[in-house]
């Protein structure tokens, strides 16, 4: 056997290796669907400045542009001589408070004894309240800026924003040491799955438009359906087309604000079709086809297996290899998401519904033992 017949009887061999999935073409509903030119979009609530609650020096950034980020992770630490302030004013009323307390229980003692008068009593009371009133609006606003109370041993200027949700880091705001005020942008993020298509539809749909149909984007060669939650009242000045907005609701990686991307818009089904699977579709030889088996080209190939078994097969057998499957030609009608209407594939059919690129290479083998 030539070195020519080994290589085509081992070809064979993988090629017939692999389990070819076949499924038999049925009726499918589909709708009426259409090309768009849509664009990744936030809506302006997705985005999240962070603000410097008190003034001070950007001394750190622990962040930077792109960066992903969760709740509560630090994002910049701030110098802050108003903050070292509270922070002492803080520990010192804590310290006199505590006198006063004492003093004011020695009080109500004597009181208790008759030995000093009411007055004396609520003097002490009322100074003791002023200083707790004090300590308690320090405390409330110390913890509005992270700060923990109950372990702060020191005055500090230490201040450090922190992230109020997950998202992504937008923009700094700030330059890298620069002094800024109470109340200043500092770091801009932009909120995760807050993700939106705008879509750029042809008025003559306006009829059959309607909020909750899909519109499928293509990101990462990967099918993503999206569904239509609004339909805007105002026509786009430039395009003179009604704009909808489909909410992503899966996590997406990698995906840019203000890309521009293809999607179809598929409208409520109603037209019924003999249709298959997308992953059955293979275009060859310049036509769309679907493969279809061939009974008797798979019974001569069972046949010159059990040869191979045997041992018997000859040269004759080799050169006279048939693909089991043949390429037929079909016309597209309609398409969503999972499946293709068709014509030129008859009800109930069999046909090749994945793995195409096998059989197309068992065609390719076929032709090649005819001598081609």
């Amino acid at each position: 056997m030539n070195k020519f017949l080994i290589l085509t009887t081992l070809l064979s061999t993988l090629l017939f290796s692999v389990e070819i999935p076949t499924e038999h073409a049925h009726k499918h509903t589909f709708g009426k669907s259409v090309e768009l030119n849509s664009k990744v979009i936030q809506l302006s609530n997705s985005k999240q400045t962070i603000m410097a609650l008190v003034s001070g020096h950007i001394e750190k950034y622990y962040v930077e542009p792109g960066q992903k980020v969760k709740a509560g992770q630090k994002i910049a630490l701030i110098e802050s001589i108003a903050l070292s302030k509270m922070t002492a004013d803080y520990i010192s009323l804590k310290k006199q408070f505590s006198s006063l307390d004492k003093n004011y229980s020695a009080a109500k003692s004597l009181y208790e004894k008759g030995m000093t008068s009411v007055q004396d009593l609520n003097l002490q009371s009322i100074q003791r309240n002023a200083m707790l009133a004090q300590i308690s609006a320090l405390e409330s606003q110390l913890k509005t800026l992270g700060i923990n109370t109950g372990t702060l041993k020191k005055a500090s200027a230490d201040y450090i924003l922190h992230a109020h949700s997950e998202g992504s880091v937008s923009e700094l705001l700030q330059a890298l040491h620069s002094v800024i005020g109470e109340d200043t942008a500092v770091v801009s993020i932009v909120k995760d799955q807050a993700f939106y298509i705008q879509s750029f539809l042809p008025l003559e749909y306006s009829d059959a438009v309607k909020i909750g149909q899909k519109v499928v984007i293509n990101h990462n060669k990967r099918d993503i359906v999206t569904h239509i939650t609004q339909i805007l009242p105002e026509l786009d000045e430039k395009t003179q087309r009604i704009v909808v907005l489909s909410s992503i609701n899966e996590k997406m990686n990698n995906l840019y604000i203000n890309a521009y991307i293809s999607s179809t818009l598929y409208f409520d089904a109603t037209q019924e079709h003999v249709a298959v699977k997308k992953s059955a579709l293979s275009f060859f030889n310049n036509e769309w086809v679907v493969f279809v088996p061939i009974a008797e080209h798979i019974e001569e190939n069972e046949i010159n297996e059990e040869k191979k078994d045997e041992e018997q097969i000859t040269e004759e057998d080799e050169e006279e290899y048939k693909a089991p499957y043949e390429a037929r030609v079909i016309k597209i009608i309609n398409s969503d998401e999972n499946y293709i209407g068709v014509e030129g594939l008859n009800l109930n059919e069999e046909y090749v519904s994945d793995k195409s690129y096998y059989v197309k290479s068992m065609i390719l083998k076929s032709s090649l033992g005819d001598g081609d």
